[in-house]
């Protein structure tokens, strides 16, 4: 087996059940999210994330998002040992940013790329080991969608329908066939799910 086939596109997304990844007020309206991605469930969900993934692709906005709260999380001792765990995970592993407007990487032991996203995942597929993770970055997730190079999904879905804002599966993908390889449902109603591509 070559590199180029063995990683895996792994793609993260917390979705409502009306398939929204925000709600009606806009990118940071995530109040439909937040209360369930902090549970057992969740963050066991979070956990798994990382376990094989050794680069992580991220949006700009979710790049910077990240970098105003993570970083804090793996330092503080108070913290949930899963949080601090996937924190630490994200600090230290490689990760590529998309951006066609920054000038410096936000991170450290971060690239930029101004890129289309599935040329740059063909480029980390063909050298490395380990899963290539996208990391919460819808924009990123619909053009590796768009261009059938995404592996596995692991999606975490809230109980709540918001009726507005932005959604992961827009019309006009591909169409595609999933696995359900595990699933795990919380007290809240929240389930975590996880798909592979059948090829």
């Amino acid at each position: 087996m070559t590199n180029a086939t063995s990683r895996r596109v792994t793609a993260n997304l917390a979705l409502t059940l009306d398939g929204r990844y925000n709600g009606p007020g806009g990118p940071a309206d995530l109040s439909a999210i937040v209360p369930y991605a902090v549970t057992d469930v969740g963050r066991d969900h979070l956990t798994r994330l990382c376990e094989r993934a050794t680069t992580a692709l991220l949006g700009r906005g979710s790049a910077e998002g990240f970098l105003g709260f993570w970083p804090s999380v793996a330092d503080d001792e108070n913290a949930d040992p899963r949080d601090r765990g996937y924190a630490k995970w994200l600090v230290d592993t490689e990760k590529v940013v998309f951006s066609s407007t920054l000038t410096e990487a936000p991170w450290e032991r971060a690239r930029l790329v101004n890129a289309p996203a599935a040329d740059v995942v063909t480029d980390l597929k063909a050298g490395g080991a380990g899963d290539i993770l996208v990391n919460s970055s819808p924009s990123v997730i619909k053009a590796l969608l768009a261009a059938d190079l995404v592996d596995r999904l692991y999606l975490l879905i809230c109980p709540e329908i918001v009726g507005g804002g932005q959604r992961l599966f827009d019309d006009g993908l591909p169409g595609s066939r999933w696995t359900l390889t595990r699933h795990d449902t919380g007290d809240l109603g929240e389930v975590a799910m996880v798909y592979d591509r059948a090829r």
